[in-house]
């Protein structure tokens, strides 16, 4: 029995239809629950711990006009995008444990 072979152009095109069709998404959208361990304005990141990790997240625009009423040592629920190698990047966070000027913040303002 033989095998059908294809022609070369029509194999090329096929793996570059399979190229397109299966590319990875790395970004995603993660929850950490953590005490805000230090803001850092200047370099525009938040210091926080989960699971042992101590890492830094990246203060995303909208967020930066709101991050002064973001006061440190609260528990804080810090939803961020996962961006491959790079910090993630912050979206959303809810203050759960202590006061803060800025209890909610959903993306574009503050409640």
């Amino acid at each position: 029995m033989r095998i059908p072979r294809l022609p070369p152009c029509l194999l090329s095109f096929v793996l570059v239809l399979t190229a397109f069709t299966l590319t990875p998404v790395f970004a995603e959208d993660r929850s950490f629950y953590s005490p805000v361990i230090f803001i850092d304005k200047e370099k525009n990141q938040i210091l926080i711990s989960t699971s042992g990790k101590v890492f830094y997240i990246e203060i995303s625009d909208a967020a930066k006009p709101h991050i002064d009423k973001l006061p440190e040592g609260v528990l804080t629920d810090f939803v961020v995008e996962m961006r491959g190698d790079d910090r993630p990047l912050l979206k959303k966070w809810h203050v759960t444990g202590g006061e803060s000027a800025c209890r909610i913040f959903d993306g574009t303002k503050c409640r």
